[in-house]
């Protein structure tokens, strides 16, 4: 694994240890911000389920200004940080312990706002619209906040659900990625649904 592109371009990351733990492969993750960006003018951004925080690595290399990583596993958390000094963020980057629900709660109580979010849950967990509800009753999302869900390909999430738009739906293998936009004032664009 490696970041792709922008800042910490080329640097190397680690694994995590173990089958429980399943990092985003490099052409995925180069599809995805081919879809969401591929580079960013600063913003806060969300790994939620960080595993190896590659993905929240690769959105501040790319100009996302700082990003917060919420993993409940201690040896996640381990990696994301070795990860994190390899790609140089520093200060740029925080890093939690804590399930995601609680980690929303705690969030909450801060004020803060993200314009991107990554969900990348262990595949048997499939409650991400609900995860992306309690981010949107939460307030933690910024007006056309982009929120990325990695999933089983064999899991469809749905296309309308206020006040969420779908803009996108790709499948890699038994991987998929659907894309929302956070429009709480209405939407007015359409979807892209694509299979590789």
């Amino acid at each position: 694994m490696r970041v792709i592109a922008g800042a910490a371009k080329g640097r190397t990351l680690k694994a995590v240890p173990g089958t429980n733990t399943r990092p985003t492969t490099d052409k995925v993750k180069e599809a995805i911000f081919s879809m969401i960006g591929p580079f960013f003018d600063g913003g806060l951004a969300l790994d939620l389920f960080a595993g190896t925080g590659g993905l929240g690595i690769e959105a501040w290399s790319r100009g996302i200004e700082r990003t917060i990583f919420i993993d409940r596993e201690k040896i996640s958390i381990d990696i994301i940080k070795l990860n994190t000094e390899a790609a140089g963020m520093g200060r740029h980057a925080e890093i939690y312990r804590n399930d995601a629900e609680r980690a929303l709660k705690l969030l909450e109580k801060r004020g803060i706002a993200f314009s991107l979010v990554f969900l990348d849950p262990p595949y048997r967990l499939t409650h991400m619209d609900e995860l992306m509800a309690d981010l949107a009753q939460r307030s933690l999302l910024e007006e056309g906040a982009t929120i990325v869900v990695e999933h089983d390909a064999s899991h469809e999430y749905p296309e309308h659900m206020e006040p969420f738009e779908q803009l996108r739906k790709q499948k890699y293998g038994d991987t998929a990625v659907t894309i929302y936009r956070y429009s709480p004032g209405g939407t007015d664009g359409g979807t892209s649904n694509a299979d590789e």
